[in-house]
């Protein structure tokens, strides 16, 4: 230990380091609570709820686009000239004027084409239409 000389006090040779890591510590947790809410815009919105467990627990009609442009209506298939007949007539059907239509495509079939499909089913009178998606599964593990 070295002493002051006119004094006899010891010097502090040292920086203590410690308090400096304790507020850079609560400094970090503060930007680690608060940036979450920072990314956020204050705008209010009204999300949409998500009803994909429902579709699949509940009653629907599926028109199916296959890789080669087949189509079909549940299990039965149809000419492209002949769907929104078809689906008219189906949801014509008692008790399916609620019905959920669900328009399952083959992931490399043209966006229009699924478009198309979507317009013959809202002519045909369907009141709810969903597109069918598969959820993306994770193989690294």
């Amino acid at each position: 230990m070295r002493l002051h000389p006119a004094s006899r006090t010891p010097l502090i040779t040292r920086v203590n380091v410690t308090p400096i890591i304790d507020v850079a510590l609560v400094l970090v947790i503060i930007l680690l609570v608060t940036a979450p809410l920072l990314s956020v815009a204050d705008l209010p919105v009204d999300l949409p709820q998500a009803h994909t467990r429902e579709a699949e627990d509940q009653r629907n009609i599926s028109v199916t686009l296959g890789a080669g442009g087949d189509l079909a209506v549940d299990k039965d298939r149809v000419r492209r000239g002949q769907l929104r007949a078809f689906l008219a007539a189906r949801l014509a059907e008692p008790g399916n004027d609620q019905v959920l239509g669900v328009i399952r495509a083959d992931s490399g079939a043209p966006y229009r084409t699924v478009r198309g499909l979507l317009d013959d089913a809202r002519a045909a009178g369907a009141k709810r239409l969903a597109l069918a998606t598969r959820q993306k599964v994770d193989r690294a593990r």
